[in-house]
């Protein structure tokens, strides 16, 4: 369920990732094929906040160019200089000129937040009546984190970051996320006001707790229930480590679904996937982008859906086949050693051992469409080059090269006649 109210997003992208030991901006490195920042937009847009800003700035013309293909309500502006992340949120000004509501402030690299958190965040804000409120979570080893440092009264005080801390503070277990919530037209003059007392002589956004209580606005911190939600990405080993997290989380949230995962250590299965319950998931599948899957399917061992797959109810798609932007209606079997690609497959198909679609001409750079009607039987090894249409019930000799549509009960065949030369060895 959305959020009700007014709501938008700042979401911070601007920084090199110098640990990533990467040409890309690490905002565009990936998680099942989908971007950090994607990740992070979309539980934005899943809690009702679709007009959103990202601050870019390193190679910021990439990850510009990926936000306005994919999530067009969003818009982008440059953080030119990379001076702290007050600074950042500053750059967004010009765009909330005029707004009136709240405003939530999230890092580009944290792929594991949910929009169940950000609801339950945004709500908890409301509940407090507060005008500036941070999400936080309780960390065994905190070191690295700014510090949630709260009064006698358990009101938030201020947030000191890590190099700042003095050897008290140093061993709070309680960290700032940095996820803010702020009631904008109270509070926007905050960042007209920034200040760079510190060690790294940067504007952070978390002087805004000190600076809020100053001022007499009423602050509050929401402890985070999941503190993996706040996981951010500096390195390779750390996006590893969150693909291994939100691979977890998804694979139990299926399995208390009513699928069956037969080995969750050697399944992969992307969270925009759904998957209907009795069907089970043999070991090593990989399943990317979104998908929905019915009940009572096998899928796998070994088998590849890329993305953009409908897989309707008792459908096997069996070892070492690649599924990829494809339609595939009930009681049908790709059972093994086969490649379906941009096609419409109909009910109570079977299809044989090495079948491939040939969807893409290399030259033109065109992907066609293959439609595979109800009853039709395709033998091994058979080549379907799209655009081509199999009507019902055809049947597809095995080792048949197809390029012209076959009618409905017809026999597709396009043999040479078997020749033997005898004694050729010798």
């Amino acid at each position: 369920m959305k959020t009700n109210g007014n709501v938008k997003a700042v979401i911070l992208a601007a920084g090199k990732g110098t640990r990533m030991k990467s040409e890309k901006p690490k905002v565009l490195h990936e998680i099942f094929n989908k971007p950090l920042v994607s990740w992070v937009l979309s539980a934005c847009e899943d809690a009702g906040s679709l007009e959103n800003i990202v601050v870019v700035g390193h190679k910021g013309e990439m990850v510009s160019e990926f936000i306005s293909k994919n999530h067009p309500k969003s818009v982008c502006v440059e953080q030119k200089e990379q001076l702290g992340t007050g600074h950042a949120v500053s750059m967004a000004k010009e765009a909330l000129k005029d707004f009136d509501g709240l405003v939530l402030i999230l890092n580009g690299d944290i792929p594991l937040i949910t929009s169940d958190s950000i609801q339950k965040f945004l709500e908890f804000h409301k509940t407090n009546n507060s005008d500036v409120t941070i999400m936080s979570a309780v960390f065994d080893n905190p070191f690295g984190y700014g510090r949630i440092v709260r009064d006698e009264k358990n009101n938030v005080k201020e947030i000191v970051e890590q190099k700042d801390c003095n050897d008290l503070q140093g061993k709070i277990q309680e960290i700032n996320t940095g996820t803010y919530c702020l009631n904008w037209q109270k509070v926007k003059r905050f960042f007209d006001e920034l200040k760079n007392n510190n060690s790294q002589n940067e504007y952070y956004v978390t002087d805004i707790i000190a600076w809020a209580n100053e001022n007499s606005f009423k602050t509050a911190a929401y402890v985070l229930e999941n503190a993996d939600e706040s996981f951010g990405i500096n390195s390779r080993a750390q996006l590893a480590e969150a693909f291994r997290i939100m691979n977890l989380r998804h694979l139990n949230k299926l399995m208390d679904e009513g699928v069956t995962i037969v080995s969750p250590e050697n399944t992969q299965i992307s969270p925009e996937t759904e998957i209907g319950e009795d069907t089970i998931v043999f070991p090593n599948t990989f399943i990317n982008g979104k998908n929905i899957i019915g009940k009572n399917c096998k899928i796998g061992p070994f088998a590849h859906l890329r993305g953009n797959c409908t897989i309707e109810d008792f459908v096997k798609i069996g070892n070492f086949v690649e599924l990829k932007k494809s339609y595939v209606k009930s009681h049908t079997n790709i059972s093994h050693l086969s490649y379906v690609g941009d096609a419409k497959v109909g009910s109570n198909v079977n299809i044989g051992a090495g079948t491939i679609t040939a969807n893409y001409n290399s030259i033109t750079k065109e992907k066609k469409e293959t439609i595979i009607n109800d009853g039709v039987s395709i033998g091994s090894n058979t080549v379907l080059v799209a655009p081509v249409e199999l009507g019902e019930k055809a049947f597809i000799a095995a080792g048949s090269v197809i390029t012209k549509d076959v009618g409905a009960n017809a026999l597709g065949l396009t043999r040479c006649p078997q020749k033997e030369i005898k004694n050729y060895v010798k």
